[in-house]
């Protein structure tokens, strides 16, 4: 299989990618849908590796993805401290800092 060409700014064919959690290329394209509900690791993989990469921005992922920053960073340092099996963390538990996000607030009152 031949690789696309890619410039000096990771482009590929004028389109911003990066290699995903998987090995393959990801572009803001292949990120999760929005209204994901069902986190599996590789979707929360995603998340990281295209935040990392600048293909969206900290905010940008938690207020597409209705996620505190507390919880984006959390997926971020179980992926570096133990690999993709550190994604397995189902959720964060509500006492974290005492309350919950203002995403989580919005979208439980909907």
């Amino acid at each position: 299989m031949q690789e696309m060409p890619r410039d000096r700014t990771g482009q590929f064919g004028g389109t911003l990618a990066v290699i995903g959690p998987d090995g393959k290329r990801l572009t803001r394209e292949d990120l999760p849908p929005s209204d994901t509900v069902r986190w599996v690791i590789r979707r929360k993989a995603e998340v990281v590796a295209g935040v990392r990469a600048g293909l969206l921005t900290l905010d940008e992922a938690c207020e597409r993805y209705s996620l505190s920053i507390d919880e984006f960073l959390l997926w971020q340092r179980q992926l570096d401290r133990h690999g993709l099996e550190g994604l397995k963390v189902t959720r964060i538990p509500d006492y974290r800092d005492g309350h919950r996000s203002h995403n989580h607030h919005k979208r439980a009152a909907e």
